[in-house]
């Protein structure tokens, strides 16, 4: 579905200068790669999350596979075909999805949107409205399609976003950021939404997000890039285990204890009767749960891994 090898980019930005005369008639300029030699395939049907932090090359990666960027040198090939040459073919299987772009016409419902996505991706009338009845249902939508869309909540313009975005059935998404600026619920919802849209349509679908919780519920297969490189390019199993260090323990304690039984466990990093949690390094885990079944009166234990915005951060530190 997806071949990348050996892609870069390289931007040229003009500096300024200060000097007036050198800024107009010898501009200075300089190059920035922003893609340095990136590889990876993507098969039929896999979600992938592509993170990483801000200027680490995403979305330059995102608008190179979908057309929108030429890029500087390297190979990519998206559904057999050079993506910038946008052919219709290749765009009419495509959708790219940016949780700060929109568009919906403000002042007019959604319906309308569809209908105009209708006509562009040619879509005949019966897919059309098999489609748009599924994806709202998936959203509980059917209602706010005839709404003006500045009538709608944020979260609520997100679903029509999705629906306008996805109509044609296309066979590779990407989403960029897409849950960004979103409440909790809403957040759940466009997460419920992309699950439920796969198993539907059965997409190859690439998402990247800030909200790392986002490529957790969502992603099996993580591409992790930074400054420009690929530095981690396998499962979100071995992501933790590989490096994660840390567990989390909370007890739900029977009745208040002294603090020197606590402290054999560790450091409490929260405690106020009756919950307490701890913070253990993986290889203790075992010896800690013996010592609190043997030790301590407890109600439930609860064992959690570390954070995955803490794990990434351990990895970009372990490639510095």
């Amino acid at each position: 579905m997806i071949n990348v090898k050996n892609l870069t980019k390289i931007y040229k930005v003009y500096r300024k200068t200060g000097n007036l005369l050198t800024d107009i008639f010898f501009r200075k300029y300089e190059n920035i790669l922003a893609l340095d030699k990136v590889s990876f395939s993507i098969g039929e049907n896999e979600l992938v999350g592509f993170i990483g932090p801000n200027g680490a090359g995403k979305t330059t990666t995102l608008k190179i596979l979908s057309g929108v960027l030429f890029p500087t040198s390297g190979y990519v090939s998206v559904l057999g075909f050079f993506p910038f040459k946008k052919k219709e073919a290749f765009l009419k299987q495509i959708s790219f999805v940016m949780g700060q772009r929109n568009q919906l016409v403000f002042d007019l419902p959604a319906i309308d949107t569809f209908l105009l996505n209708k006509e562009i991706y040619e879509i005949d009338d019966h897919l059309f409205k098999k489609n748009l009845q599924k994806l709202t249902a998936i959203f509980s939508a059917e209602k706010l399609i005839q709404k003006p869309v500045k009538m709608l909540s944020l979260g609520e313009r997100m679903k029509m976003e999705f629906i306008a975005a996805l109509l044609h059935q296309p066979k590779i998404v990407f989403l960029d950021e897409p849950t960004i600026g979103l409440d909790i619920f809403s957040q759940e919802a466009i997460r419920g939404f992309i699950k439920n849209y796969q198993k539907e349509f059965q997409a190859t679908i690439i998402l990247t997000s800030h909200y790392l919780e986002d490529v957790k519920r969502l992603a099996k297969r993580l591409i992790i890039i930074n400054q420009g490189k690929i530095l981690y390019d396998g499962s979100l199993a071995s992501v933790l285990q590989k490096f994660s260090h840390i567990k989390y323990i909370t007890l739900i304690l029977e009745k208040e204890l002294k603090k020197e039984i606590l402290l054999k466990i560790g450091k409490p990093v929260a405690y106020q009767f009756p919950k307490v949690v701890f913070q253990i390094e993986k290889k203790d885990l075992s010896n800690v749960i013996a010592y609190i079944n043997d030790k301590i009166p407890y109600v439930d234990l609860v064992i959690e891994d570390e954070k995955i915005e803490a794990i990434i951060k351990n990895l970009f530190k372990n490639h510095k």
